[in-house]
């Protein structure tokens, strides 16, 4: 009796450190954070509706307060745990918070809860990946556009266009620019695979198949063009490519514009053209390869008065310059390619240094550049005691003041 009474009791105490599930133990701390944590959703889910915390998740991220978007997003996700698109909007601030490994668990787990629908998650996969993994991901997401355009299309005939929604929920451009991702691939990560050439070309003639005003789209077709020697042809798209958004050039277009409300109409447009900082630079680099020296100065002083702290915009600006020695006796403006080579290709050389860039063959270029064009146009004035270069002493000085700069100064 004795030893039965003891089994029970210890057979008992076994079962309460074991969780209801009969799955792994539970240390008494986890017991207390797996109920407070119960406790917390509780409390959030009735203090806030679903619709509030996306809500105050959304004003964070247009405040860039990702970190407290995160914490939004989690309680809401605390309530709602596969909403598709709160998943989205946690990985899409994962992203950018820098925590790349969580962001992919949520886009995985979206994936998994909704492989047909909602093309951003693989679109984010797709970026977060490389090589083959990428383009598989970039071709379901472009899948899963594709589906969605004909459904929409296919309901619209069957409704009549005054009965149904003209708007679709993903565009055009939207499907351009994923096969653009695609087109990249092949032209960086799997450039060396066996047929890279034609599937590159075919995923960039299906981008400029469903937007063929696609700067991105024209750019790319240009660049192919180029590694196949067709240089004339690949210069017209790039030209058509930066016509579509370059200040200079949309100016002379507003210009002929009729009335206030057509320019303004176009001003948005031009935005929603201009492509991201590093695609710009690609264009400077596709444009100074062909001699379009004007515009490639225009494009890199722009992305100078975005951001005067990429050190390879200074460096192209100085090598740009440096391409055109040989007009120097010519005037271009008043310009003096020398002076102004030395000048870009200093500036370069002292943020990389401030920047701590690890850049090497850019750092040794130029210095090579600098060593080539030497200190006598410069006189005395133009730090000419450095026969290796600029000196890198007070470098602070030689810049616009630096974000960080700029909020200490406003904080005083």
């Amino acid at each position: 009796m004795g030893g039965q009474a003891k089994s029970k009791k210890k057979n008992k105490a076994k079962r309460k450190d074991t969780k209801p599930t009969g799955g792994a133990l539970m240390s008494p701390q986890e017991r207390m954070k797996a109920k407070m944590q119960e406790r917390a959703k509780k409390k959030t889910a009735e203090k806030y509706t679903i619709d509030q915390l996306i809500e105050k998740t959304e004003e964070c991220i247009d405040n860039f307060d990702f970190d407290m978007a995160r914490l939004y997003c989690q309680r809401a996700l605390d309530i709602e745990a596969t909403n598709l698109n709160l998943l989205d909007m946690m990985g899409n601030i994962c992203t950018e918070l820098g925590d790349i490994e969580k962001a992919k668990q949520v886009y995985l787990k979206a994936v998994e809860l909704s492989p047909e629908e909602g093309h951003s998650k693989y679109m984010y996969l797709g970026q977060i990946h490389t090589g083959k993994e990428a383009v598989q991901y970039f071709s379901k997401g472009t899948e899963v556009m594709l589906s969605v355009m004909d459904k929409h299309t296919n309901e619209a005939s069957a409704f009549g266009a005054a009965a149904f929604p003209s708007v679709c929920a993903v565009s055009k451009k939207d499907v351009s620019v994923a096969f653009c991702s695609i087109a990249e691939i092949f032209f960086t990560d799997l450039c060396m695979e066996e047929g890279a050439a034609d599937r590159c070309k075919e995923a960039i003639d299906k981008a400029l198949q469903y937007d063929e005003h696609n700067p991105e789209a024209l750019q790319l077709m240009a660049s192919y063009l180029f590694s196949i020697e067709k240089t004339e042809e690949g210069r017209e798209y790039l030209k058509k490519s930066v016509s579509s958004w370059l200040p200079s050039l949309q100016k002379e277009e507003e210009s002929l514009a009729s009335t206030e409300h057509d320019m303004e109409e176009e001003e948005d447009q031009n935005k929603s053209n201009i492509p991201p900082y590093e695609s710009r630079i690609t264009t400077a680099k596709l444009l100074i390869e062909v001699e379009e020296y004007e515009m490639a100065t225009e494009v890199l002083e722009d992305l100078l008065e975005e951001d005067d702290e990429v050190v390879e915009v200074w460096y192209l600006l100085g090598w740009l310059f440096y391409l055109q020695l040989g007009k120097q006796d010519l005037t271009n403006n008043g310009v003096n390619f020398r002076k102004s080579a030395w000048t870009y290709l200093s500036k370069a050389k002292k943020l990389y240094v401030k920047l701590r860039c690890e850049d090497a063959p850019m750092l040794e270029h130029t210095e090579q550049l600098l060593a080539e064009l030497g200190g006598e146009e410069h006189g005395a004035d133009e730090d000419d005691d450095d026969e290796a270069g600029p000196s890198v002493d007070n470098i602070e000085d030689d810049f616009i003041q630096s974000s960080d700069e700029e909020d200490d100064a406003m904080d005083q």
